[in-house]
């Protein structure tokens, strides 16, 4: 065990460096092929202090689903450097998934703990909310909060765009049939595309 398994951590230390461990392992490999006794193991602690912390092997994945679902404000973002908004947020997203790219795989492409309705619904909840900071920081305004028609037609091309996103994620990180930069420059130009040409004929019919 290493010195700093071994040393006495705080309980939130604790807790974050069993989390992290469950990040990893969690992007390596199937869920059902994750034992709570490699999870314990490979954080250095006993599988009743990982019980204590999380409860249940599906507790702990349902925090790591958390911890990929959460979203830095996009509104923080500061355009600069020659780049647009676009620019900025693809770039921003991808620096986002990079440290854990398989796991963002795993958990945003179903292949978790199933059909588990609790989180299917806040990956359902997250596309949404991604979508709607998305057209926020394009300087979109179709009343994405009003329930109007238009702010759900526009919320529904940047929820299928995420598709795109996910699926180009995966040619990167796991097959590696693209580079970084291809999918940069994909997700930069459909993006645009969508923001120029199809929000606004989608919108307007």
């Amino acid at each position: 065990m290493s010195t700093e398994r071994a040393r006495r951590l705080e309980p939130d230390e604790r807790r974050e460096q069993i989390l992290e461990c469950a990040i990893r392992l969690f992007g390596e490999r199937p869920y059902s092929a994750v034992s709570t006794t490699e999870l314990a193991n490979e954080a250095g602690v006993t599988r009743g202090l990982l019980h204590h912390y999380f409860g249940t092997k599906r507790g702990l994945y349902v925090e790591v689903v958390r911890r990929m679902l959460f979203v830095p404000k996009l509104e923080m973002l500061e355009v600069g450097d020659g780049r647009d908004q676009v620019e900025v947020a693809v770039d921003w997203f991808l620096d986002s998934v990079s440290p854990h790219g398989k796991t963002f795989i795993a958990v945003w492409g179903a292949e978790g703990v199933g059909d588990d309705p609790e989180i299917g619904q806040m990956l359902a909840d997250a596309d949404d909310l991604a979508a709607r900071k998305v057209l926020e920081t394009l300087g979109i305004d179709s009343g994405i909060d009003s329930g109007s028609p238009a702010g759900s037609r526009d919320r529904a091309l940047i929820r299928a765009y995420g598709g795109l996103v996910k699926g180009s994620v995966r040619e990167w990180v796991r097959e590696g049939n693209l580079t970084r930069d291809d999918v940069r420059l994909l997700l930069i130009e459909s993006l645009r595309a969508i923001v120029s040409h199809v929000v606004p004929a989608v919108t307007t019919r």
